[in-house]
Parts: C-alpha cells; structure tokens; sequence
C-alpha cells in the first residue's frame, strides 16, 4: 500500500528528489527522505528512484505505507519506565545514551521502539514515519521524561501545547562553577556555520539574522555547590536545538560530561552522557483531552509527571 504525493504541477522546473520531500512536507528532514529512498520506500512514476534524481512536472512522487511499521518495529525485549497513561499520550523516561527515534529503517532499537513494543498504536501517529507519536525529543546525552502520543487529536494538542509554552518543563543539571544567583537568558541559537553537530549562542543582532537564529530563552535556578560544581534547574520556556547545553556553555558553565560544549570529561557517564535530566512535566489537563469534554473544561490543576534521577547521574553527584 502506498501513499501518493501530488504530480508536479506543470510550472515546477524540477529539483533534487529527496528536496522534494522535504518541501512538500511528506518527511521531516533530507536525512530521512535519503534514508526511506535508500531503502526503497520511494517511488518515481511507480518505480523506485535514488535519492539524487530530479523530479519534474508531471512526474508522480510516491511513498510505501511500510516504512511505518517497519521503520519503528516493535521492541518489546527492551525496558520501558512508563511514568503516566492517559486516553491520548503516555510519558515515559528515556534513559541516558538511547535514542529517541531512528533516524533510518535499519537503526538500531531506540525509546520509540520499546514504546511500539507496548503501545503498537504510537507507530500509526503522525507524518514521520521514523517517529511515530514521539512529541518531542531528548538528546541521546540527556534523559529523563518523554512524552508521546496515542492518537492523531493527542499529539496536535500536546506540540501546540509546547510551542505556545503551555507545557512546563524542569531539568535538573550539573555544572562546572560556582553559580550564586540565577540567571535569565535570552540569546538565540543557531546552527554552527561549520560543525553540523553543534550549536552556537548568537548575541549579535545582525549575525543572528544571518544564521537564521531562533529565539530561546532559559532560566537557571542554582540548588546547591557541590566543591567546583553546581546542581541547577533548568526551565527552558522556548525549545531550539540544544538550548540548555548552549546556554550553559555560552553564559561559562558547562555541563558536567557535555565535552562537546567544552563540559568536564565525567568517566562515570560514559561517552555521550553528561548530566542532564528533563526530571518534571507540568501538563495542563485540557491538553490531553477532547476540548468538548466536561473534565477538559473543568480541570484547572496540570498534570504534574516526575521522572526520578537515574542510578548513573546520582552515582556521579555522590562521587
């Protein structure tokens, strides 16, 4: 079973097949689209194409239903911390070091995974196949509370939810220095003009607009100094791509374990870890439900969802 894009219509000149997916909105990034045509999961005019072939008018882009399935196969060997259910979305803790999602079909098993392997529905959500319900993401560094949907209706709300900042998020993290006081900032995020995996914190106006830099904002809240360290709060109120890491890093701490932010190695982590955690979830109740329904217009106290501090970061802290 497929699922047919429109032809291009007769004024499109042509571009670059795996562009076309992404321009049309049928995948979220060129990573994915080389990565379903790599597997065959594309077809130009009924055939399967590479993902360099220019598509021009006329021609008939379509995608498999497979990918779907298979892309997330359900993992049901591997443990799953479910921390709320509800009709619409679940939360469930993402331990340090695992992925969210695949990035292709042949990945190996990632959080969304062992989520098919309880909740077959997750798989069927959304327009990303590789993704599922999944309404937001962790970095594999970072762990703690993930949520993902159950239904089509489930995760509209709960991403415009996060978008308009009506979901609040917590994380617990720590830091190289001695922070006293807390800290609001406000400096946008870019991409690195020159490493693909990094971040940048772009306080001029004018470079800022050049890299496209995208608002974000963060506030710090120290808990307590552990010797050269501090243990902070973190609340994001926007969600650029590493934000926390590079806000951190930017305004001179460093998060124990992030050495590609120019963190302190940490060798009890592991490389890749580093100490963050998404610990709380404050979720207005109505964002979960059928907006028609009595308790989604009568509940007024959010959904608080907590996810305990993992054994590794706690035997960091102690050590």
């Amino acid at each position: 079973m497929r699922k047919p894009t429109k032809p291009a219509g007769d004024s499109f000149s042509g571009e670059r097949l795996d562009l076309y997916l992404v321009r049309q909105g049928i995948v979220a990034s060129r990573r994915m689209a080389r990565s379903l045509i790599s597997a065959g999961y594309v077809r130009v005019n009924g055939f399967r194409s590479r993902k360099g072939r220019n598509v021009g008018p006329g021609d008939t882009v379509e995608l498999e239903q497979a990918p779907g399935s298979d892309a997330l196969k359900p993992a049901p060997e591997l443990p799953l911390d479910v921390l709320y259910v509800g009709a619409e979305f679940l939360v469930v803790s993402k331990p340090g070091l695992l992925p969210c999602h695949p990035l292709g079909p042949m990945d190996r098993p990632t959080l969304m995974n062992a989520v098919v392997g309880r909740f077959p529905q997750a798989a069927l959500i959304g327009s990303n196949p590789l993704e599922g319900g999944l309404v937001h993401r962790l970095d594999n560094g970072t762990s703690g509370a993930v949520m993902v949907a159950l239904t089509e209706a489930g995760l509209a709300r709960l991403r415009g939810a996060l978008r308009s900042g009506q979901i609040h998020r917590h994380y617990v993290a720590l830091v190289r220095g001695k922070l006293q006081h807390a800290l609001e900032i406000t400096v946008p995020i870019a991409h690195h003009p020159r490493n693909r995996r990094k971040m940048i914190a772009v306080a001029d106006q004018r470079a800022a607009a050049r890299l496209k830099g995208r608002p974000a904002t963060s506030v710090i809240t120290p808990i307590r100094q552990v010797n050269d360290f501090t243990l902070v709060e973190v609340s994001p109120r926007t969600g650029a791509r590493h934000q926390i890491r590079v806000h951190l890093a930017d305004a001179g701490f460093p998060i124990a374990g992030d050495e590609l932010y120019g963190g302190p190695r940490m060798p009890l982590l592991g490389s890749g870890r580093f100490f963050l955690h998404l610990s709380e979830l404050r979720i207005p109740m109505a964002v979960g439900q059928d907006e028609s329904s009595a308790s989604a217009r009568s509940s007024q106290r959010p959904l608080v969802v907590r996810a305990p501090v993992p054994d590794d970061l706690r035997n960091c802290l102690a050590q």
